[in-house]
């Protein structure tokens, strides 16, 4: 996490001097009472997939990962583990093993058929709801309804430029990205998407986006 905190205060130093997160109090108050309202109405699913990854393979129900957040933040993105526990040490092997799937890894930082993946966390992935325990990074501030998908710090490298803009918004649960193909578009596009929003926003812009993440979500497109 050193390291992740010590390459985002590069890009910082470089091209933003960092400030208040854009949408302000609007933004900040809708995400507080948006997940306020979300972890009273979704407890029952949230422990119904905690039962079902526990039991699936005895292993831990949750997964945090470092994250680099607004002004260079690193901050644990909470999942439902979808993956074996060993996961670094399977990765390793199967990139070794298949350079064409490396080549894949290196471009997208994405496997279309990940060795890493359980059975019951391809069916949580497919429905993205191992992403619901973000709504918790939410409500502490370290994440918003909607904005860029939060990335690691190798990721940041591939911003270029553009990672000022990633920095100066929280990271969402959903964003232009993933209601534009998800993983079905080229990391390009989906710094493009993430510059965008950041030029672009608006509460309204947010609204429409929360509203496409529906259907989205249901046709399962880019999801993998």
């Amino acid at each position: 996490m050193r390291h992740a905190a010590r390459l985002a205060s590069r890009f910082l130093s470089r091209s933003y001097a960092g400030g208040p997160p854009i949408g302000g109090l609007v933004k900040r108050g809708f995400d507080i009472v948006g997940a306020v309202g979300g972890i009273a109405l979704l407890s029952p699913l949230l422990l119904m997939l905690a039962a079902l990854v526990k039991y699936s393979d005895g292993g831990r129900v949750l997964y945090g990962h470092a994250r680099i957040g607004r002004n260079g933040t690193v901050f644990r993105c909470w999942k439902f583990r979808t993956m074996v526990e060993n996961g670094d040490d399977v990765l390793a092997a199967h990139l070794a093993a298949n350079p064409q799937e490396r080549e894949e890894w290196e471009a997208t930082r994405k496997l279309q058929n990940d060795p890493r993946v359980t059975r019951a966390g391809a069916v949580l992935r497919k429905l993205s709801l191992d992403e619901l325990p973000q709504i918790f990074n939410i409500l502490v501030g370290e994440m918003s309804f909607v904005g860029p998908r939060p990335v690691v710090h190798d990721e940041l490298e591939l911003y270029g430029s553009a990672a000022s803009y990633y920095l100066q918004t929280r990271p969402g649960l959903t964003g232009l990205w993933q209601v534009s193909g998800r993983n079905d578009v080229s990391y390009r596009a989906r710094v493009d998407f993430d510059r965008h929003y950041v030029e672009n926003w608006s509460f309204s812009a947010d609204l429409k986006i929360l509203i496409r993440t529906v259907p989205a979500v249901i046709s399962s497109r880019g999801s993998y």
